[in-house]
């Protein structure tokens, strides 16, 4: 049985080496919230709610996440005891949604479990490859030449599959140009729900099915279920879904609809690792590919995608390219590294990776710790 005595939580900020531009927003740092869980013997578990600043991808934002994770989530963790991880998800499940703040929590709980038990977090979760593949994510350029520089560094540096962020305005023109510089390289497109006018934007979706895609990602609205169901009807090309689901009930009506040909497991959106693996396994009950989807996560919770993707049903490369795709300088002590499109998954217990106290502490813009005793 393991009991946590206090929950650490640490807002921390890293610069990003490139600014970042999707549908919706550009970033150039990123704020996430690190979590520590400690138990009574004194075994410390990491975690990290990624969540984005802002209400585009979703509707919690950092500051939510950290009120949410403060005054409700620690509360509960203290007043917990668990066996396995997945006890502690379902007390956490009392918060309705807040899927990224229960991911911090989720995530930290696998971490502890496994390094107490002396296990890897993939061999914990189920998961038994060595090395996973790595996909990367670009965001939308100013020019076309600009996105096809990016293309051409990302294609050299070995990954095994290259996504475009797309939106209306921004699709056909650059997609085709990368496809025709790059013939034979895996490629994708996210619109992450940016074509709100299913009708308007079919003759788009039309072409860009012409361009040899492995899928079109979140094309419509989150709970659009029926458009990406009808789009899939018309199109050769899989639809993947992402933003579309956040609980496994999700998944369930996808699957029934034939809305989803394709699964982003995304470890945030789907409230931490537990909901991810299961998830995984009804995917692949259902011959639906899956992939690692990333939100540019620090290195604590790319470790933890990493270790997801260790999975049998993650045919498809993820979103775990290197640290140094992001962050000049990691939360880790060493960096995540993708070598020819690769990356290691760990053998020693727990995450694999061990947190940077040193500049981590540099980097906290805020902190905040809970303890039993006090908690409630």
């Amino acid at each position: 049985m393991t009991r946590v005595e206090a929950v650490e939580l640490r807002r921390v900020r890293l610069p990003l080496v490139r600014r970042f531009q999707t549908s919706s927003h550009a970033k150039r740092e990123l704020e996430h919230i690190l979590v520590v869980l400690t138990d009574t013997d004194g075994a410390v578990g990491w975690g990290e709610i990624a969540s984005p600043s802002g209400p585009f991808y979703c509707a919690e934002t950092v500051e939510s996440c950290w009120a949410v994770a403060r005054d409700h989530l620690a509360p509960l963790v203290l007043g917990t005891d668990w066996e396995h991880p997945a006890d502690l998800a379902a007390a956490l499940g009392r918060v309705r949604g807040n899927h990224f703040a229960r991911a911090g929590f989720d995530v930290a709980a696998w971490a502890l479990w496994s390094a107490v038990g002396g296990v890897p977090l993939a061999r914990a979760l189920g998961g038994r490859r060595r090395t996973v593949e790595a996909g990367v994510s670009l965001g939308i350029e100013p020019t076309v030449d600009d996105l096809l520089a990016q293309v051409r560094l990302r294609v050299d540096e070995g990954y095994r599959r290259i996504k475009l962020k797309i939106a209306p305005g921004w699709d056909v023109t650059p997609v085709r140009a990368v496809r025709a510089a790059h013939p034979d390289v895996p490629l994708h497109v996210d619109a992450n729900g940016a074509y709100e006018d299913v009708a308007e934007h079919r003759a788009v979706l039309a072409q860009l099915d012409e361009l040899g895609l492995l899928m079109i990602e979140q094309p419509f609205a989150p709970r659009a279920l029926v458009a990406h169901a009808a789009l899939q009807q018309r199109i050769a090309t899989p639809v993947c879904l992402d933003e579309s689901v956040e609980e496994v009930d999700d998944l369930v009506t996808a699957l029934r609809l034939d809305a989803v040909r394709v699964l982003n497991v995304k470890v945030s959106r789907m409230g931490g690792l537990t909901q991810a693996v299961r998830a995984h396994d009804l995917a692949r009950e259902h011959g639906v590919p899956v992939w690692c989807g990333g939100m540019h996560e620090f290195g604590i919770g790319r470790a933890a995608n990493v270790a997801l993707s260790a999975l049998a049903g993650f045919t498809l490369p993820s979103d775990v390219s290197g640290s140094d795709r992001y962050y000049a300088r990691d939360v880790t002590t060493r960096p995540i590294v993708s070598t020819d499109g690769l990356v290691d998954v760990p053998t020693a217990p727990g995450l694999g990776w061990d947190a940077d106290l040193a500049y981590i502490e540099q980097r906290t813009t805020d902190r905040v710790v809970l303890r039993a005793d006090t908690a409630g």
